[in-house]
């Protein structure tokens, strides 16, 4: 992967930080970032190659002591302000794609909303569209 990230990196490197959030990357969260890669309009034309070096800078920063807040950091810098709610929706949907959020889960939720200026009525009817969507009987 290039030094740069994009602004598609910086939404995966999202979706792919919560699910690495409680060391335990589900088939179900891993298969979610893939459809959605195919699947949203933000992603047309992105390189699906990347991923794996978007992984490992993940990997990377998750393995430094303030790596969460480089992360975001890095995320902010690449993304333009007004995919702010999409990051942190994405985020939702993939914490939520294996049925359980974890506490970890919760807690990067927290600080992607806080530090993306995500406001908590756009949160709450964001985090409700993600649990209505990944409901199981």
């Amino acid at each position: 992967m290039s030094d740069v990230m994009s602004p598609q990196d910086a939404l995966v490197a999202v979706m792919i930080a919560i699910s690495a959030a409680d060391e335990m990357q589900s088939t179900e969260e891993l298969l979610s970032i893939d459809r959605t890669i195919d699947a949203l309009p933000c992603f047309e034309g992105y390189d699906k190659d990347r991923v794996r070096g978007v992984n490992d800078v993940v990997r990377d920063l998750f393995s430094e002591e303030d790596g969460i807040d480089a992360l975001i950091g890095l995320v902010k810098d690449a993304l333009p302000e007004r995919f702010n709610e999409t990051a942190y929706a994405l985020a939702c949907d993939i914490a939520a794609a294996d049925g359980q959020v974890r506490m970890t889960e919760l807690r990067l939720l927290e600080m992607l909303r806080h530090d993306l200026g995500v406001g908590r009525l756009a949160a709450a009817a964001i985090e409700r569209g993600a649990r209505a969507r990944h409901q199981r009987f």
